[in-house]
């Protein structure tokens, strides 16, 4: 069976889904409402409102963590084998009076994409597999035992040997804290790992275990997800300004600053105090991510706000272990304090130069949805994703960055284990090739890493630079 369901023709689906809203309560006052009026146990999908409080989502309650908002784009990513099915579980309440799409489902494209994919990785068959698990256990293991080491050492200054010092700790620890970032929470939090909920709510927790916030994430990452390189919707465009901009603003725009021109040099170094900025977030409080609030992102439904106290709590957990413990153990010296910044930059440099390299390169699609704005008609998500997107390496990369070189595959499948990326990326590429979408692909890091530094430059200067690191395509 092809991937959505409901395959046989575009106009089948666009029936079925009109069957939905017909069999919605008839409009009335109460029934037609704006987004901004949704409850925090509504969301709207495609300008249906839905009741979800009494819903219960076979992948857990996390749907209810977007209680309140429209979730159209990430409804449809996260369900990559859709049916009217999946509809007729909720409760539809009413309609929403000011839903305009700016993507578009179900294209040819999309369609022979999941076609091939699930070819090749079969249905219900998308989760962690024995190797991924085996991977993400090695990841943790390495994990305590840094921890432990860290929060417990006393010869920072003194030590007896090299395994003792507190440089070298400081460094494995933030490494280790960095591929639980990549290789465990990440999936997790993506409803990837595992078709138990409760397993993926479980290692999903590594997000707070590093410093970070599992639900903050959620709130930033779907976002990002859902809107890939989207400079007003996308809160990874615009987390880093105005230290550096990753957008290309044209001459004049009033987010351009005079330093950027020098962003190409030094932005890699901004980058490495990516820990501090995440640790000592103050939105951990309050769980309302600012970046996904400036976006549109309601945070204020039940489901969050019963959360924060548990956020502060694992926040207080981690700040005990990696500052107080280190401090009490090795005094207040400002040795200690440089060790305790030694590992969160090098936690901060491989989890964020790698962020970096996803969607920032030459050539990559800044502007996705330009297209709607000149003709009123959406613009196909997955090609977005794709042409927005960058892949480098292969299977060693890989195993070390819990699948997130394969950046092209993870975007278009978000909820499959990154265990499969190596599988399906000859099919995607193959599939892009035929219909002309733009994939970039490079075969080592270092060669993204370039192109990364050279887009960087370019778009703080502003010049109209030409590219000269072109990533090998689909379309050759």
């Amino acid at each position: 069976m092809p991937p959505n369901a409901n395959v046989g023709s575009t106009l089948r689906n666009r029936a079925a889904d009109k069957a939905i809203i017909d069999d919605a309560d008839p409009p009335t006052e109460s029934t037609i409402r704006s987004l901004k009026g949704l409850k925090g146990n509504e969301i709207a999908i495609e300008g249906v409102i839905y009741d979800i409080a009494q819903f219960v989502h076979p992948g857990g309650n996390v749907i209810k963590f977007f209680g309140g908002n429209d979730v159209t784009v990430q409804y449809k990513m996260i369900h990559p084998y859709h049916t009217v099915k999946h509809m007729e579980k909720m409760k539809v309440v009413g309609r929403v009076c000011d839903y305009e799409p700016e993507y578009k489902f179900d294209t040819p494209f999309e369609r022979e994409i999941k076609d091939e994919v699930f070819k090749v990785v079969r249905r219900g068959r998308e989760y962690g597999t024995p190797a991924f698990f085996a991977r993400a256990i090695t990841y943790i293991a390495l994990f305590f035992f840094m921890q432990y080491k860290f929060a417990t050492n006393r010869t920072f200054a003194n030590p007896t040997g090299w395994l003792d010092s507190g440089a070298f700790i400081a460094i494995v620890f933030g490494i280790s804290q960095a591929f639980i970032g990549l290789n465990v929470q990440h999936d997790a939090n993506h409803g990837a790992a595992s078709k138990w909920p409760w397993i993926n709510d479980l290692l999903g927790f590594g997000a707070d275990l590093i410093g970070g916030c599992k639900w903050n994430w959620l709130a930033q990452h779907w976002t990002h997800h859902a809107y890939t390189n989207h400079s007003e919707k996308d809160p990874d465009s615009f987390s880093s300004e105005p230290l550096f901009a990753f957008n290309p603003y044209p001459a004049g725009h009033p987010k351009r600053r005079f330093w950027h021109k020098f962003q190409g040099v030094y932005f890699l170094m901004v980058l490495s105090l990516y820990w501090v900025s995440m640790v000592f977030n103050p939105q951990v409080l309050d769980l309302r991510h600012a970046g996904a609030e400036y976006v549109g992102v309601q945070m204020e439904n039940d489901y969050i706000v019963r959360r924060r106290k548990y956020a502060i709590a694992l926040r207080a957990w981690y700040l005990y272990l990696n500052i107080f413990c280190p401090l009490a153990n090795n005094g207040f010296t400002w040795h200690t304090v440089g060790i305790i910044m030694l590992m969160g930059v090098s936690e901060s440099l491989v989890l964020a130069v790698l962020f970096s390299l996803s969607h920032n390169f030459e050539n990559s699609e800044r502007d996705p949805t330009a297209g709607h704005r000149r003709t009123g008609e959406p613009v196909c998500w997955f090609k977005s994703q794709v042409e927005s997107s960058s892949t480098y390496g292969g299977i060693i990369a890989g195993s070390l960055t819990g699948g997130l070189n394969f950046q092209v595959e993870h975007h278009l499948f978000p909820r499959m284990s990154s265990a499969h990326y190596p599988s399906i990326a000859p099919v995607i590429r193959k599939v892009c090739k035929k219909h002309g979408v733009r994939y970039a692909y490079y075969p080592w890091i270092w060669d993204n890493l370039r192109s990364t530094v050279a887009y960087m430059h370019g778009v703080g200067t502003g010049k109209g630079y030409k590219w000269e690191l072109q990533p090998l395509s689909g379309r050759s």
